[in-house]
């Protein structure tokens, strides 16, 4: 019978494993695309057969879900890493800089995370709720503004998102779209009636 201390060691190998191939999967998509992503590319980074991977997770769908898990879990990580500003608008503009600067940063990680790249697949259940847990943080950081309607929530993610994607497919690695992100965040403000940033208001 295993001691305790040995099924604990294989628990962690294991576990070291799946992040082995995680991180060759995500240096895979990123040298030649998040689609184009195959096992032999993945193994051969971590000095397996193909077949092996099967040991660690059961398709390449297994291993899409994790990364897209571990996506939405770095995100968590980053949004709740900084504390916002008080003031409503800069609040705002904060939320929409953190999402914006993650998402330019990494197309396959973009791609998985807010766009239906790969086709058939469909997160489980349990890495969704990491997305989830992200909405919820949304939710509430925006109800803290004092912004609750799910139009205005939804506006929102599509304004950010739309100049993240004009970003990716017009400037990639520029600031065309960037520039204008707090713009287009006063003008949803404006919409919604937030009050006005005065120069003695900003925050550092």
């Amino acid at each position: 019978m295993l001691g305790e201390a040995t099924v604990d060691w294989q628990s962690k190998r294991r576990e070291a494993t799946r992040q082995e191939i995680l991180a060759a999967a995500w240096a895979a998509a990123r040298e030649s695309g998040l689609a184009a992503l195959t096992l032999r590319q993945v193994a051969a980074r971590v000095g397996m057969r193909a077949p092996s991977l099967y040991s660690h997770f059961t398709s390449k769908h297994a291993i899409y879900d994790a990364m897209f898990a571990q996506a939405w879990q770095e995100y968590d990580a980053v949004a709740e890493a900084h504390e916002l500003p008080s003031e409503p608008r800069t609040a705002l503009r904060e939320v929409a800089r953190r999402f914006f600067d993650f998402a330019v940063a990494d197309l396959p990680r973009h791609q998985l995370m807010n766009v239906r790249t790969i086709p058939d697949f469909t997160p489980s259940a349990r890495s969704y709720a990491e997305a989830v847990r992200v909405f919820d943080r949304y939710r509430a950081v925006m109800a803290a503004i004092g912004i609750t309607a799910d139009e205005d929530l939804d506006l929102f993610v599509a304004l950010v998102g739309g100049l993240v994607d004009a970003q990716w497919a017009n400037d990639p690695g520029g600031t065309r779209y960037a520039r204008l992100l707090d713009r287009a965040v006063d003008m949803y403000a404006d919409a919604l009636q937030l009050p006005q940033v005065h120069a003695d208001q900003e925050e550092p």
